[in-house]
């Protein structure tokens, strides 16, 4: 299992945002049709809905951010 590294707020905003870019990427930027835009909207609005609904974001390991408002053990050495 992945550890949590997203808190309430930002799984919030990570999920409304996926919620908007998902289809309007594919749907009113034509992604479906193989815009490159609409594409790449649609992408980051799934990344979005992803990393949201799972509470854990990659891009954040490299740099030992957490925005759950606990400190990680290593932070505490």
């Amino acid at each position: 299992m992945l550890p949590r590294n997203e808190g309430a707020l930002d799984r919030a905003v990570r999920l409304a945002v996926g919620v908007i870019l998902l289809p309007s990427g594919l749907l009113l930027l034509d992604g479906l049709q193989g815009s490159v835009v609409g594409l790449v909207l649609a992408a980051i609005g799934l990344f979005g809905l992803v990393s949201g609904t799972t509470g854990f974001c990659p891009l954040y390991l490299p740099f030992g951010v957490s925005t759950t408002g606990r400190r990680r053990t290593a932070d505490r050495l």
